[in-house]
């Protein structure tokens, strides 16, 4: 048993920031969407991947992948938004066991209400108060982390189990 690599006090500082970054975001950016739009911001992140899809449509493994989140999750997701109509599903010609989400007229004229909203609450949160090189190294820093957990992972990806 090897001992464990604990974190000295500037990276646990750093780390209890980003954890406390993540949660205050998230709750932030959903509370502006389904106040000014009735959405999750889950549903948000859905619903824009597939506007910039060709097509409008991408296979449900893929649009899990976009998401990062289990197949099951997604069609939990997915049959919400088709229900209210901004999401409709159809065979994929490529596979017929597998099926193409694509959004809807309906599920475009809501992102157009929310984008401009939802933009600005990104802007005021994040990118206000960050000089042009944060926002480069924040970038940054981000593909590089994100990079190295989907390298590093030896179980399967949430997006790739059933």
């Amino acid at each position: 048993m090897t001992t464990p690599r604990w974190l000295n006090a500037e990276e646990r500082s750093a780390w209890l920031a980003y954890l406390d970054l993540s949660m205050l975001l998230d709750d932030y950016l959903d509370r502006q969407l389904r106040r000014d739009a009735g959405i999750t911001h889950p549903d948000y992140a859905l619903l824009n991947f597939l506007q910039l899809a060709p097509n409008g449509g991408l296979g449900m493994s893929e649009l899990a992948e976009c998401l990062k989140i289990t197949r099951s999750r997604l069609t939990h997701a997915v049959t919400r938004l088709e229900k209210a109509g901004h999401v409709a599903r159809h065979g994929n010609p490529a596979d017929r066991r597998g099926q193409i989400t694509v959004i809807t007229p309906a599920g475009r004229e809501l992102l157009e209400r929310a984008a401009p909203g939802h933009v600005e609450a990104v802007r005021q949160a994040v990118f206000d108060v960050l000089t042009e090189e944060q926002v480069r190294q924040f970038g940054e820093v981000c593909r590089t982390i994100a990079d190295t957990v989907q390298g590093v992972n030896p179980d399967p990806l949430p997006w790739h189990r059933r």
